[in-house]
């Protein structure tokens, strides 16, 4: 199973059973070559289909078009339609609708200027532990919902801020009780002058040394156009976010992404796999923010 879900402060998580999508989630006419080959992916310089960044792909992957994510979402991954994304990226070296491949779903929060100025600050510690109470209230109402629990375990990798480069990633780690294996969230970010690109790795844990291997590329290919970038902030003219970056690790974007899924052989033990979407992460970031205003011009 695959998950992307905007779910309360587990802040927008990817997983992924082990087990390969069934036939019928991809086609019963198409093999997974012919599958991926009618996504139609693109290689080279892309501009993303709102014009505020661009991807510089290398030979290791491919773009597909939000039509194509959709339709990868949907008839590959067994989501339900109406996902909204700007596309996603794939490996050119595997097949994402096969055991052992993941996928980055790109999508765009236009929230305004996140200021950068907490990211010496903030203690991650302390930060997962709030997470983790929030994570246990959050389940006790999926359960009573009749969802199955998705239980925060901790950092696979903790946050990285690069303050140059302005780009925040991080992974987290889920359980899933009766799932073989844990799930692996891995998250980038990157600020921009109006708002935040959001990049989600879909992948299992085991994968961690992989993604963790080409976290450097999936950071250098993606860039902001001129004129969208973080350095071109105008305090005087620009609106800036209502959160800092805390908030976007604990979930404060996250929460209105929507949510994406692989429902793979595990539907069918799950019954009812797909998680649904919170707006707690949002009240999270409130109460963790404490109400404190930024210096930098936020009202």
């Amino acid at each position: 199973m695959r998950v992307l879900l905007g779910l309360a402060v587990l802040a927008s998580s990817l997983t992924l059973a082990q087990e390969p999508a069934p036939a019928s989630a991809v086609t019963e006419e198409l093999s997974p070559a012919d599958f991926i080959a009618a996504l139609q992916p693109q290689s080279g310089e892309i501009t993303l289909p709102n014009g505020v960044a661009i991807l510089k792909l290398t030979s290791d992957y491919q773009y597909l078009s939000p039509e194509s994510a959709e339709t990868l979402l949907v008839q590959g991954w067994g989501n339900p339609p109406g996902n909204k994304t700007l596309g996603m990226i794939i490996p050119t070296y595997s097949n994402p609708v096969e055991q052992g491949s993941f996928g980055v779903v790109i999508t765009y929060t236009e929230d305004g200027y996140v200021s950068d100025a907490d990211a010496a600050e903030i203690n991650y510690d302390e930060l997962l532990v709030q997470m983790k109470e929030e994570s246990v209230e959050e389940n006790k109402a999926r359960v009573e919902a009749g969802y199955s629990e998705f239980q925060l375990v901790g950092w696979a990798e903790p946050p990285r801020y690069d303050q140059a480069s302005h780009k925040l990633h991080w992974a987290l780690e889920f359980m899933t009780p009766g799932a073989k294996g844990n799930s692996l969230n891995y998250n980038i970010r990157v600020l921009g002058r109006e708002g935040v690109l959001v990049l989600n790795a879909v992948a299992g844990v085991e994968q961690l040394g992989k993604i963790a291997e080409e976290m450097p590329d999936l950071l250098a290919i993606t860039e902001f156009a001129p004129g969208k970038r973080y350095e071109e902030f105008n305090a005087s003219t620009d609106k800036v976010a209502e959160y800092g970056l805390a908030a976007l690790v604990a979930g404060g974007v996250a929460a209105k992404l929507g949510l994406f899924s692989k429902l793979a052989v595990f539907l069918l033990a799950f019954k009812k796999g797909i998680f649904i979407i919170g707006a707690a992460a949002v009240a999270w970031a409130s109460r963790f923010l404490g109400g404190k205003k930024k210096d930098n011009g936020d009202a």
